[in-house]
């Protein structure tokens, strides 16, 4: 690995492990974006507050194949009889989409506080299943999250890298890379002049201005594959 691809890894591994964000660029060729990336378990709601604002995607949460698993998290695409339901994205052979939730101890379930609630407990429900698979059931996600909700949550892929290289599963392998539980939440970096994603260049800029590591897909890959 060339020597600031390593030392861009490094700081992202540094970051994670310190519950900071990374921005992380997934391909060219694939979406084109670069997503503001967090372990779940660390989110406030002043980084809620960050991604809605310097950010301005959508805030999501994916965790592992694993631990959708424990909570019998459907595809979305799969959950829901409509007409509507075209599971078939121009950039790969599906979405990651599960369901949208709340924790149930929020109100809206919109704000800040709110959405920070939601993505720790992610978080933590996810540590959980890690600990003990057998002992965290649907019925238990059920008792602490409710659906629809405002926090979408997305399905990491079973072999992560080697099955599919979208955020989720970049961010899913940079969290196990850091030893940190399989919830990561990602949100798209969106160009408020050109309505369209920030280039590579402007979010590696935004993320130098704020101490930020930026890493491309391409070294997550070869790293941690």
């Amino acid at each position: 690995m060339r020597a600031d691809a390593e030392a861009a890894l490094e700081g992202a591994l540094d970051a994670f492990r310190a519950g900071g964000p990374v921005c992380i660029h997934d391909f060219a060729d694939r979406e084109g974006e670069t997503d503001l990336v967090y372990p779940a378990r660390a989110v406030t709601p002043a980084a809620v507050s960050r991604m809605r604002n310097d950010a301005g995607g959508l805030i999501c949460v994916a965790v592992s194949h694993r631990v959708a698993e424990a909570f019998e998290l459907p595809f979305l695409a799969d959950a829901i009889d409509h007409p509507a339901i075209d599971d078939d994205p121009a950039y790969d052979t599906r979405s990651s989409f599960s369901l949208p939730v709340n924790h149930r101890e929020t109100f809206t379930g919109i704000t800040d506080i709110d959405r920070a609630r939601t993505i720790t407990e992610l978080g933590t429900a996810a540590a959980a299943v890690e600990r003990d698979p057998e002992a965290y059931t649907a019925e238990t996600f059920a008792s602490e999250f409710r659906s629809p909700g405002h926090v979408h949550v997305l399905r990491g892929a079973e072999d992560l890298l080697a099955d599919r290289t979208g955020h989720t599963e970049l961010g899913l392998a940079l969290a196990a890379a850091a030893g940190e539980p399989p919830a990561v939440v990602v949100c798209e970096m969106m160009d408020d002049e050109t309505g369209s994603a920030v280039t590579p260049d402007d979010a590696a800029a935004y993320a130098d201005r704020r101490g930020i590591p930026y890493v491309e897909g391409k070294t997550l890959v070869e790293a941690l594959e």
